[in-house]
């Protein structure tokens, strides 16, 4: 009791994160002396029961160290996650010293069986310690990614560059933890005020070649944050690749099909790409302003892609109804009737939507906005936007890696996203396709205020 009121008092006077600092030193030095426990007691301790018991007590506390590394208030994955980094830290610290030590007790003349024993029992303690951590991280964090997880497992005997990446890895697993305490903290400190509990439930939209399924969600973790905050969401679950008619007809459907079922009069709409085409054809050509408030636009094309004209021109025949056929082909698999790829991207080309446009006009029943974000460098986002940022921008200028912000811009108010640094906010980032915690760019909170604004305006 005196060890833990001490503690919360230590939390109290220097703050929790130095406290942490300090457990994980102290820990480390313990867990350096519990790794090199054979040359410990061979050296210091007398008599075989001394030995075996201060042996016994080095294998119980790494045991118990693995397993319970620190005090943590969340569980799940957040738990896991704080004690995995706890871990890797005192894992780095020991194993630094471990080698060090080990060194020394052989040049200074030690027994080789005495220092060989220590150095295998070093190594199977550090080798459960560095496994338990990497697993709770690898199991638990968002923030790795694909390539820190790759990165980890083909350099994790290679000297110094490993430590380099376990560094990282702690530092993003940390960010992560942090991050992710704020926003619970924050969620609860205005729970009560229901601040996106719109008037109109919200639909949201998806864009070209997705679908809305219940394993993976198109938004990922945008509408739980939406829902904790007092949000009712539905999906437009609309085929993946069709024609901005076809697929507008389906959301005019679904649109009916949701005020008729939940008698909440209208909707918000809040469309994705090729979805904000969509959704405005289904709202200014086929009846469908009578049943939504607003309409938002997220990075949709409105004015299209020069660079989809010129690919679709450039290419032969025969090659476009190849990709086609098998896009479909693999499209009707993942729950499509009736798919049709190049009707799909043919809507997506300026002169398409330069079409849509002519025919297709604003109602004013409905409050119309966009949003827009866009890339600073090649280098500003993760596969495949990266990729396709530099002919987007030979062709269409300023970009998100497939659409230009120019094209973006539509209704009475225009919301441009500028990108934090030199990281950019991609076509994939602003569904928060990736998961990513992007340095000063909340994308969960940035939705959480677009409802909430149209909570204020009375939709």
């Amino acid at each position: 009791m005196a060890v833990y009121l001490s503690y919360e008092y230590s939390k109290a006077v220097l703050g929790g994160v130095a406290v942490e600092k300090i457990s994980v030193f102290i820990k480390g030095l313990a867990a350096i002396a519990a790794t090199n426990c054979c040359m410990l007691t061979s050296l210091y301790l007398h008599g075989t029961a001394m030995k075996i018991l201060a042996i016994a007590a080095s294998v119980v506390y790494i045991l118990v160290l693995c397993i319970y590394p620190c005090k943590s208030k969340e569980g799940g994955r957040l738990g896991r996650i704080h004690r995995g980094s706890f871990l890797m830290k005192i894992f780095l610290i020991a194993v630094t010293a471990d080698i060090g030590l080990n060194v020394y007790f052989g040049l200074c003349g030690r027994g080789w069986k005495a220092v060989l024993i220590n150095c295998v029992t070093a190594f199977v303690m550090l080798a459960l310690i560095f496994m338990i951590s990497a697993w709770r991280l690898y199991l638990s964090s968002v923030q790795l990614g694909i390539r820190w997880r790759a990165l980890g497992a083909v350099f994790a005997f290679i000297p110094v560059i490993n430590i380099i990446i376990l560094v990282h890895m702690i530092r993003l697993a940390d960010d992560e933890y942090t991050d992710e305490v704020a926003r619970i903290a924050l969620d609860k400190s205005r729970a009560a005020d229901k601040i996106c509990q719109t008037k109109y439930p919200i639909l949201m939209v998806h864009g070209v070649f997705f679908r809305d399924v219940k394993l993976i969600n198109y938004w990922n973790r945008i509408p739980a944050a939406l829902e904790k905050n007092g949000a009712k969401i539905f999906y437009g679950k609309q085929q993946s690749a069709d024609s901005v008619a076809n697929i507008a007809a389906e959301l005019k459907a679904r649109i009916d099909e949701i005020v008729e079922s939940e008698g909440c009069e209208k909707v918000n709409i809040i469309a994705h790409s090729k979805g904000g085409l969509d959704a405005r054809w289904a709202v200014g050509m086929l009846g469908a302003d009578e049943r939504v408030a607003s309409l938002t636009t997220i990075n949709t094309p409105h004015r299209g892609c020069q660079f989809a004209d010129y690919l679709l021109s450039k290419a032969p025949e025969g090659f476009k109804n190849a990709v086609a056929n098998k896009y479909n082909a693999a499209l009707k698999k993942l729950g499509d009737k009736d798919p049709d790829f190049i009707a799909a991207v043919t809507d997506l080309t300026a002169s398409g939507c330069a079409e849509i446009n002519r025919q297709c006009k604003d109602s004013p029943k409905v409050f119309y906005q966009s949003v827009g974000s866009y890339s600073v460098s090649a280098l500003g986002g993760r596969f495949p936007m990266n990729l396709s940022y530099l002919f987007v921008k030979y062709f269409d200028g300023k970009n998100d890696g497939l659409v230009s912000v120019d094209s973006m811009k539509w209704g009475e108010k225009f919301i441009l996203l500028d990108p934090p640094a030199k990281r950019g906010i991609t076509h994939a980032d602003i569904i928060d396709l990736n998961r990513e915690n992007i340095k000063g760019f909340d994308v969960r909170e940035f939705y959480v205020g677009l409802v909430s604004d149209l909570k204020k305006r009375g939709f």
